[in-house]
This record gives C-alpha cells, structure tokens and sequence, in this order.
C-alpha cells in the first residue's frame, strides 16, 4: 500500500463522529477513501450528516504523526520471520469471515506470519475464551482442547487476556507444526505497539512468530475497559463457532458467545461443577442451545469438518491415553472432582487434619490437586 493511500484510510477510519457504518456507506458512494476527501461538503451531505460532512473535510491535527508513525511500524525492524501489515476493508489481507458481521472494522493492523497467500491461514479456525480466574481444571481444559483443535487442522482464536485465552494460546502452539498455516490468532484491545496484560508479552512474541495478533486499534492505544468487549465480535467473526472453557454468569465471554450466535456461528460449552462460579455461565449457555462438548471430536463433529482433521484428533486422543495413569489414591476418590474443604475431606476420610494436609500437600507436589482460595482443594485430572 502506497503511504497516500494508507494516509487516507487512517483519516478516514479516525475521523471524529465517523463511525464504520458512515464510512462505509461513503466508501460505497465514492469508492477510495483518497475520493471522499476531495469531495465538496454538499456531495458528501448527500450521504452522511452534516455534522459528519464538516470532520471529514478538517484533517485531524494528528493526521501526519500517525501517518508516520504507522508507516515507521510497517517498515521498521520486525522480530525474525514476523511481518507487519494494514488490512483494509475489501484489501486481499482482509478476512473474508468478517465481511459478514453486523459492524466489519474499516482496518485491521496484523502482525505475524502473513506471507502470501495471507488470507487462507484465518480459516478454518474456533475461538476458544473464557474466565480471566479460572479453575486450575479450567486452565488444562482450554490447553488440552486448544492443542487438539490446532492437531486436527483447526486454528485457535482467542483475546490474550489472563486465564482461560492465554492457556488457549499455549496450548495452541505446542501443536504439532505445519498441522495448521497459523496455529493461533490473538485479537487484542491495544495498539499492536504494546502488550496487555503485561505478563503475556513473552506469549505475545510466540504467537507473532507461529500465528499472527490482530487489532482495529491505532499504534500507541492503551488498555482502555470499552475495547475490549468491542473486539469480541472479531473473536467470534473469524471462527467457525466458539468453546466457552470457563465462565461465571456476568463473564465477558457470554458476550462473544452470544455474538457468535447472532453471527449464525456454532457455541460450544464445556459443563462443570454446580458448585463454581466458573461454570455457571457454562451452563446457562447450555440451557440456552449451546452444544455440551467432553472432547474437541464433539467440537469437529458438530462443524462437520473433513474425515482427515477428525482422524487426528482422534489419534491424539489415542496418544493420550495410552499414556499410564497411576491408581486414584483414597484421597483423590474422596476429593471427587468439586472444590472441597480440609473439613469436609476429614469427614469423609476419618484421617485427621494433621495427616491429610501432609498427604495434600504430597499430591499438590505431584500436580494431582491444586491448592484454592478460602482454604480449598481440588482434584486435577479425571480417574
């Protein structure tokens, strides 16, 4: 893209009071954003406001240090191997999948693996998100899930936020390589010039070099609250359905589900305990029509991909459980697979407090029970 054509995209796109449908419906009547600025005000009235009509004729005074600045980022020194690239509306870049969404962002800066042909790698692909303070079940859930989706050929889309995304991610990227052109796509509420949260920055470059970070927010954007629930609609529109790992009822989440729905995509829920909070938003998607998985074969079933993606996950799930498990010891039987309580557990063992904290402690070493806030504990893996 030439730097006059990206200049006029970027002032178009941050025009004040022109939102995407405006600039769409000038798009539509002009063609290039470099004719819409050299139209006169009463031609532009014609399809905007006249309010609007004034801001796109007064260049923002920004303008040209944001120009410069996202033209220095395009061109400047990049981490081995990873790309920069603007994607604008209808540009060969742009994700076919969010053309069909209620409000496609004008412009998307990407970062990655986009050599050509860059568009192919988005599909197929399944977003995988929820709590930002899941169960220690939760996190290995989303791993495991994600590491099967990304095996059998199935792209992971998630939001690089604590919890539940960053173990998608991860999981994500110990696929086998080549399994799938991007083993996971992380749509983020920042500029692609900063990292958030902090602690995922490591994750962040190991995403750039395996997959790409995408976002429809301008370099130097912070981690401002009402960006990111906006960027859900971008999780679910470049995936074929969305998994909610984890999620409590007021879980931001539900909204990329419930958008997922209203874009005619796939929602898929995994069930948990009746007793944690995390589960709950689960389970009120379920009882509204979402898909209860077990395994991510319920998952390529459901989207009736090809035979040879479902043959890998089903290898993989073979490789996993040949894969020796010791006998459940007495004590993982009476945790059951709720949080519970050091009394509770001596009322069900009859084994003192003293001995079953030594005994706890024995298998949170061993990675069989995880340690909970408010004194609880809870079992791992499944028997």
């Amino acid at each position: 893209m030439e730097r006059d054509e990206l200049g006029a995209w970027l002032r178009l796109t941050h025009t004040p009071g022109v939102g995407n449908q405006a600039a769409r419906k000038l798009l539509a009547a002009f063609g290039l954003p470099q004719s819409i600025f050299f139209q006169t005000r009463v031609a532009l009235q014609q399809v905007v406001s006249a309010a609007q009509a004034d801001a796109l004729l007064c260049e923002p005074p920004d303008s040209a240090r944001q120009l410069a600045s996202t033209w220095d980022w395009l061109h400047g020194q990049n981490l081995p191997g990873v790309q920069h690239r603007v994607a604008v509306l209808g540009g060969a870049l742009y994700p076919p999948s969010l053309l069909a969404i209620e409000d496609p962002p004008l412009l998307l800066y990407l970062m990655g693996q986009l050599s050509a042909p860059a568009v192919e790698p988005f599909a197929p692909c399944i977003a995988i998100v929820g709590s930002r303070n899941p169960t220690p079940q939760g996190l290995a859930n989303a791993r495991n899930f994600a590491l099967a989706c990304a095996d059998a050929g199935l792209g992971v889309v998630s939001g690089l936020a604590l919890g539940v995304d960053g173990a998608a991610h991860e999981g994500a990227l110990a696929a086998e390589p080549g399994a799938v052109p991007w083993a996971t796509t992380a749509v983020v509420g920042t500029g692609l010039d900063r990292v958030y949260p902090s602690q995922h920055r490591q994750l962040a470059h190991r995403i750039a070099q395996r997959g790409v970070l995408v976002s429809e927010y301008p370099l130097g954007t912070p981690p401002l609250a009402a960006n990111f629930p906006k960027r859900n609609r971008i999780i679910a529109g470049l995936s074929l359905g969305t998994l909610v790992v984890e999620a409590a009822l007021k879980s931001g989440s539900l909204i990329t589900a419930r958008l997922a729905a209203e874009q005619g995509k796939e929602v898929f829920a995994i069930p948990g305990s009746i007793h944690a909070m995390q589960s709950h938003g689960c389970h009120a998607l379920i009882r509204q029509g979402a898909k209860l998985v077990e395994t991510a074969q319920d998952i390529l079933e459901e989207l009736a991909l090809p035979m040879a993606a479902s043959a890998a996950v089903v290898s993989h799930q073979a490789r996993a459980a040949t894969d020796p498990e010791p006998a459940a010891s007495p004590l993982l039987q009476a945790l059951g697979h709720d949080p519970v309580s050091l009394d509770a557990l001596v009322a069900r063992t009859g084994i003192d407090a003293a001995a079953l904290q030594v005994q706890l402690l024995e298998l949170e070493l061993g990675g069989e029970v995880s340690r909970l806030p408010g004194g609880l504990f809870q079992r791992l893996h499944a028997a």
